[in-house]
């Protein structure tokens, strides 16, 4: 009877993990700086089995359409962010979805920005990963999250036509909440 009861509790404790509560080891978070390094949004990623969860948050940029990557080096220094490096692309592919060569691991949809300088994107990939392997933002450099002044047109080589770079944030690895 106790080791059924046992049984329970890591069941009911293994069930906690799947409704949200997150650990390190597949939860990364960025604070997206413009380039006077004032906070302009949060990124979270989670991962769940081989999908990854991506929710950009933004306050205080410009309104209109914004193209979101993840960027190959874990580094965001203003006032270009041009050490984040190119696109994560792991695979050496061409840029964008509507690529028939496409599309770098890093690309992501854009980002609405209101009028009021809020905007939110949501999304899933499975071309990165919070694990290891080939496909890992944790990988010698790290990686980063960019946001562009223009939209990404989802088919122009390397970067979608989408503009400077106009806010920037380092992914580190989640505290567990």
């Amino acid at each position: 009877m106790r080791r059924a009861r046992l049984i329970l509790v890591a069941l009911s404790l293994a069930g906690c993990a799947g409704l949200g509560m997150q650990s390190s080891d597949n939860a990364a978070v960025a604070d997206v700086k413009n380039a006077a390094g004032q906070p302009v949004g949060t990124a979270r990623f989670t991962q769940a089995g081989s999908v990854v969860r991506i929710l950009v948050e933004a306050k205080g940029l410009p309104p209109g359409p914004h193209a979101v990557h993840v960027h190959a080096v874990g580094k965001c220094d203003p006032p270009d962010f041009a050490t984040a490096g190119p696109h994560f692309n792991p695979l050496n592919k061409q840029h964008g979805a509507l690529n028939p060569q496409g599309s770098h691991a890093g690309d992501l949809p854009n980002i609405t920005v209101a009028p009021d300088g809020t905007g939110r994107m949501e999304t899933t990939t499975e071309q990165l990963t919070l694990g290891s392997g080939p496909l890992s933002v944790w990988d010698a450099d790290g990686s980063a999250l960019v946001i562009h002044a223009n939209p990404d047109d989802f088919k122009t080589d390397p970067t979608g036509n989408s503009g400077n770079r106009i806010a920037c944030g380092v992914l580190v690895k989640a505290p567990p909440r």
